[in-house]
């Protein structure tokens, strides 16, 4: 059974996730109840529409259970040292362009680029794992090869 790693606050957010998914169910079940009432379920599109939603959100909270008991959870508040690893932010500078961003490496359910976020999964966050300040990862994208500088390491 393969662990997946998440931050304290990753797992806060998948349990809020799955709660809400649970409390959603009564309703879903309450608008199959109205919709049945319309009659004729083959052409009943409150029917359907609840009868899909229905089937995702419980999909999803098989989903969110598989993973919460399989999460190992790693706080980077107590993670330290010269080696990039999970909890990790990060500093890069693009070689070619000199554009410096941040990232934190998290589990692949917390990733948001937009968060500056990065699952440990990633081509990047992988390449960059057990490297130091001043090392350098050459990284293949959609958009073609980059290499970046590992400017610095935080944690917590």
């Amino acid at each position: 059974m393969e662990r997946v790693p998440i931050t304290p606050a990753g797992l806060a957010a998948l349990r809020a996730e799955l709660a809400a998914l649970k409390d959603e169910r009564p309703r879903i079940s309450r608008e199959i109840g109205a919709a049945r009432e319309h009659g004729d379920l083959r052409e009943n599109a409150e029917y359907h529409a609840a009868k899909e939603r229905q089937g995702f959100v419980e999909a999803r909270i098989r989903e969110l259970e598989d993973k919460l008991s399989r999460v190992e959870v790693i706080d980077p508040a107590t993670q330290s040292g010269d080696r990039v690893a999970f909890g990790a932010r990060v500093t890069l500078e693009d070689v070619e362009t000199g554009k410096v961003v941040e990232y934190q490496i998290v589990g692949p359910d917390e990733a948001d680029l937009s968060r500056g976020t990065i699952s440990v999964s990633s081509p990047l966050a992988r390449a960059l794992l057990q490297r130091e300040v001043g090392d350098e990862v050459t990284v293949r994208a959609p958009g073609g090869s980059r290499t970046w500088h590992l400017v610095a390491i935080r944690w917590g």
